[in-house]
């Protein structure tokens, strides 16, 4: 069975380049640290989310391993300090889990 993870971040509009920029880091971080899954970048063109929202997702082969995912970022100094400067430009975040349908 798959799983598939989204964070979902709503950033100031006015703050768009300045968070887009730290955004790129987390991908570096992602490429460089085997614990961290390489998710894709998503910004919203038409759909309920406004435009100045960044949406990361990645699939996993199992909720166990998504968990994982979300216990290496939590214990990841170099995500916490980049997440540090990146929080004074989100007005919401959330994660969601969807567990992919076996029809």
């Amino acid at each position: 069975m798959a799983y598939k993870m989204r964070f979902v971040q709503c950033f100031h509009k006015r703050d768009e380049k300045s968070f887009l920029e730290l955004e790129k880091l987390f991908g570096l971080l992602e490429e460089n640290t085997l614990e961290m899954k390489n998710g894709r970048r998503f910004v919203p063109l038409i759909g309920r989310e406004p435009t100045n929202t960044l949406i990361w997702e990645a699939e996993f082969e199992s909720l166990e391993s998504a968990m994982l995912t979300l216990k290496s970022i939590e214990g990841n100094h170099e995500h916490d300090a980049l997440l540090d400067k990146q929080t004074p430009y989100i007005r919401d975040a959330f994660v969601e889990i969807y567990r992919e349908l076996e029809l």
